[in-house]
């Protein structure tokens, strides 16, 4: 891929479809052994740092006098903000102090008073190249850490079939815990190198397999909420269910010796599989324990057509499928909820009032013939909006990929109505970021440079040498 050089905004889309990123240690100011990627992320219990976000209002810290920086970087940082989609930050200077948090904003013409104020070296501040930018790590907010091994395969079958043919009899292998060592840790390691910071991961029934997800997450320093996955209905592989008992129990294990670990970036997340997988007793007692726990939660909701109509035939008494999740207190404002291709507009009104999530998964939606979220429909009904790689359902572990199929996926949806209101790359961008934390109620903590949140960043390099795409001075041509 060729783009023209000598404007910041040029890179930017291309970055996004090409990918050319490096991993980054803000603790030790040295490049991640991960290639390709760059994350600085604080996180001084391990070896990788923590998000990045700025708020250009507020450009220092309360507290300025009683903060020790332990980093400043100077170059161009591109976030998003609540009113603005893309915003371009040229020749900033931005400080990180010694607990990760983004303590000031400023000009890089102003390095050398800022260094008096801030009490850190002009000489030790880490300068970026010409071509070179921070960006908000990348948020996953939906995806099957135990589907990993089969990703690109098994895609030959619609969604409840393939359930029962492949992704059952996989995750039911998880009671062996070497498996599930190797598997996590594969997928751990890829989706970092892949740029993505904070991901929201289904893991399986199996407890102790879920823990050791939570503990490899935080040995790689990846912001991540886990589940232990909830399922007492499974007629077709009847060797991979809970009794309602069992789940109840084993979800209030995992939650309790999750909390105790106490792992700065790593949270449990109440897991019902979907409506299909759990008898209406099991999503009471899910329900009472996140609203007791003060939980995060996460399904899935209307991926296909079927789906919506099996769970219409189990649920007769109840006025939707989200209906069914709202009356046994799991619709609340850390809810996420997968896919959603088929919400009504009732519907997405009660997600709209519950301040619930919707993760948008635009590779599985296709892959598994499963439908096309309107996505600007659910902008359009203030619902909160993230994007997500729906691992083994969508093939790739790439949130660069789910960019790409949520910007498809829109243009799809135009070519069937020329009216459609197309999503912007830059729209885009700000759905896999910021628009990210918000769906998992995390931005107050990462999403954009914003002072007072973690600092938690990709370092891109669009003129990395062997990268994916060249930079070509087009002399007197348009810049485009």
């Amino acid at each position: 891929m060729a783009v023209p050089c000598g404007r910041t905004l040029c890179l930017l889309p291309v970055a996004l479809s090409a990918g050319g990123v490096s991993s980054w240690c803000a603790q030790t100011n040295r490049p991640l052994s991960l290639p390709r990627l760059k994350m600085c992320r604080f996180h001084f219990q391990h070896q990788t740092a923590k998000p990045c976000c700025c708020n250009i209002l507020d450009m220092t810290s309360s507290n300025e006098s009683a903060v020790d920086i332990a980093h400043v970087y100077r170059g161009t940082f591109v976030h998003s903000t609540d009113h603005t989609a893309v915003e371009i930050l040229e020749d900033r200077l931005l400080g990180v102090d010694t607990e990760g948090k983004i303590a000031f904003i400023g000009s890089g013409q102003e390095v050398d008073s800022l260094a008096q104020k801030w009490g850190f070296e002009a000489l030790a501040v880490t300068q970026l190249g010409q071509y070179e930018f921070f960006m908000p790590g990348m948020v996953d907010t939906h995806i099957h850490a135990s589907q990993y091994s089969y990703a690109g395969t098994a895609l030959d079958l619609p969604l409840l079939q393939w359930l029962n043919t492949y992704t059952f009899p996989v995750e039911a292998c998880y009671k062996d815990l070497e498996f599930a060592r190797n598997v996590y840790t594969h997928v751990v390691k890829r989706t970092l190198r892949n740029g993505t910071t904070t991901a929201c991961y289904f893991a399986t029934i199996h407890t102790d397999a879920s823990l050791l997800l939570g503990q490899i997450a935080n040995d790689f320093g990846q912001r991540a909420l886990v589940g232990k996955v909830c399922m007492d209905t499974n007629n077709f592989v009847p060797h991979y269910r809970e009794t309602p008992e069992e789940s109840h129990d084993e979800t209030n294990r995992f939650i309790s010796e999750m909390l105790k670990k106490k792992y700065p970036l790593v949270r449990p997340v109440v897991t019902p599989r979907f409506a299909l997988s759990c008898s209406a007793a099991l999503l009471g007692h899910l329900g009472e324990i996140a609203q007791n726990n003060h939980l995060h939660i996460q399904s899935h909701i209307s991926e296909t057509k079927e789906e919506v109509k099996l769970v219409k035939e189990l649920f007769p008494d109840y006025d939707s499928y989200t209906d069914v999740y709202h009356k046994h207190n799991l619709l609340t404002d850390k809810t996420v909820m997968a896919h959603g291709c088929h919400l009504t507009d009732e519907e997405l009104k009660l997600f709209g009032e519950k301040g619930a999530s919707v993760a948008h998964c635009p590779n599985s939606n296709i892959s598994l013939c499963s439908g096309m979220l309107d996505a600007r429909r659910v902008l359009n009904h203030k619902v909160k909006l993230g994007l997500g790689t729906d691992v083994a359902g969508g093939y790739s572990p790439s949130m660069l990929d789910a960019v790409r199929r949520t910007l498809d996926t829109s243009k799809a949806l135009t070519i069937q109505d020329p009216q459609y209101q197309t999503l912007t790359f830059e729209e885009v961008f700000r759905l896999a970021t910021l628009g990210g934390s918000q769906a998992l109620s995390l931005d107050e903590h990462t999403g954009n440079f914003q002072v007072g949140k973690d600092f938690d960043a990709l370092r891109v390099n669009t003129a990395m040498e062997g990268g994916p795409i060249d930079l070509i001075n087009h002399g007197e041509g348009p810049l485009v």
